[in-house]
């Protein structure tokens, strides 16, 4: 009988797996023992394998359930956020008119920042889109497609259409421009060996919201990326030999702590609006936010339900101050009075004069008028421009007071001039009334 070695010797449960021609009454073969011992080994590899996929299915199961989840919990009502009127404002003459250019709300930890811009989404409507389009192309409008959707609808191919709500893609701190504006696709180009694009955040916030909080500490680099972006609608990559362009219409929205860092001026004029935000101090106010916040933890949907009906009204009247946009008149004496408070102000470019002209005629749509009044551009302008001042360090006085004196004193010229009659006579007595009681050629009152 032929005998083994030790470097020949297997487990007998191996063999119950190998092919049918090594198993016979004959003693086996050396080389008939190796064959057996290979496709023992493949086929402990594709059982390694088959256990691999279940457990990373059981894992992206037990995500996707958890994601579902925290879906499942309502965020907390638009209409309930208390205070911060300017912020409220501003989001939602974004939402009537996405070319304002978005909104960087600045101010400390705690005040409402991310909860209103979380809050937003529940208020707007769903929107029509190629299901499974990763672009969320529309399926008629072709400046809002995607390459893959376009491409079909230009051979006649009937795209389909469904109902998804308005996507909300938050960017963190830690992604990278590959990330963002999108790359190569390493699982085709392993499997197939084809040059593809994987699309990354920009397109995933095409026709959403795109939501950067603590944007002052985001790279400079990526930022301009994202403004590009959000200012011209289109994402165009160049990576690898892949060239793409694609739709990335999206309105933009900035968080973040002063007291951590400041953004480039060049980048605070690409935002359309922004707003300085503090803690509010009102006892009554600060009392009721602790009630619905306490209200809301212990029954998120009973919260939102007793608020729908609110909820329900501001949305539909976004909804109706949309379709009427395109029927607010803005007359000329009134754009050029925003001219001149823009050059009164020093403001480089003309963002500042767009800007206002967009977001006053969205606040007459969202009250439902037809005609923009100077009170329109009052309430307005100071959100408008008071980013795009050149700052002096040595100046005490904010951007916001700025802005409503020079419009004071393009508007009300004689008012104006009254206000700062008095402020020099009041000044003047402040400084006669610390020189009374001091002797002639004394000095600071010494003798």
């Amino acid at each position: 009988m032929t005998t083994m070695s030790s470097s020949q010797t297997f487990n007998s449960s191996a063999l119950q797996h190998c092919r049918p021609q090594h198993f016979g009454r004959r003693p086996l073969r050396a080389a008939q023992f190796g064959s057996c011992q290979r496709w023992a080994c493949v086929l402990q590899t594709q059982r390694c394998q088959q256990r691999t996929n279940l457990q990373c299915h059981a894992v992206a199961a037990v995500v996707a359930e958890r994601a579902k989840a925290v879906e499942r919990i309502p965020t907390l009502p638009f209409v309930k956020i208390a205070g911060q009127e300017d912020m409220k404002l501003a989001i939602l003459l974004n939402v009537i008119d996405p070319k304002i250019g978005g909104v960087l709300i600045m101010g400390e930890r705690g005040t409402g920042k991310s909860v209103a811009v979380r809050a937003m989404v529940d208020l707007l409507p769903e929107i029509e889109v190629v299901p499974g389009d990763p672009f969320n192309s529309s399926p008629t409008d072709t400046n809002l497609m995607g390459p893959g959707a376009l491409q079909m609808y230009r051979t006649g191919e009937k795209l389909p259409k469904g109902q998804a709500k308005t996507p909300l893609v938050e960017l963190p701190l830690g992604a990278t421009e590959d990330r963002i504006c999108g790359t190569i696709d390493i699982e085709k180009a392993l499997q197939e060996g084809i040059k593809a694009y994987e699309p990354g955040l920009l397109a995933k916030a095409n026709r959403g919201i795109l939501y950067v909080d603590e944007v002052n500490l985001l790279d400079d680099g990526l930022v301009d990326v994202v403004l590009d972006s959000a200012a011209s609608g289109l994402n165009t990559v160049e990576r690898e030999g892949v060239s793409i362009i694609h739709p990335a219409k999206f309105i933009m929205l900035g968080s973040g702590n002063p007291m951590e860092g400041e953004l480039r001026p060049q980048l605070l004029d690409r935002f359309g609006m922004s707003v300085n935000v503090t803690t509010l101090l009102d006892v009554d106010v600060r009392t009721q936010m602790v009630l619905d916040k306490m209200a809301y933890e212990e029954d998120p949907d009973n919260f939102c339900y007793e608020s729908s009906k609110e909820q329900g009204e501001l949305r539909q009247r976004l909804v109706e101050a949309t379709k009427k946009l395109q029927q607010v008149h803005m007359p000329a004496d009134v754009r050029l009075k925003i001219s001149e408070i823009c050059s009164l102000l020093d403001v480089d470019g003309i963002r500042g004069d767009i800007v206002t002209n967009r977001a006053a005629k969205a606040l007459v749509a969202f009250e439902g008028r037809e005609e923009v009044s100077l009170g329109d551009v009052e309430k307005v302008i100071g959100l408008c421009l008071n980013h795009r001042l050149r700052k002096d360090p040595l100046d005490a006085m904010d951007g916001g007071t700025k802005v409503k004196l020079a419009f004071q004193r393009i508007t009300r010229p004689r008012e104006a001039a009254e206000a700062d009659r008095a402020k020099q006579e009041a000044a003047s007595k402040t400084a006669a009334g610390s020189k009374a009681g001091k002797k002639a050629g004394s000095w600071g009152g010494l003798p």
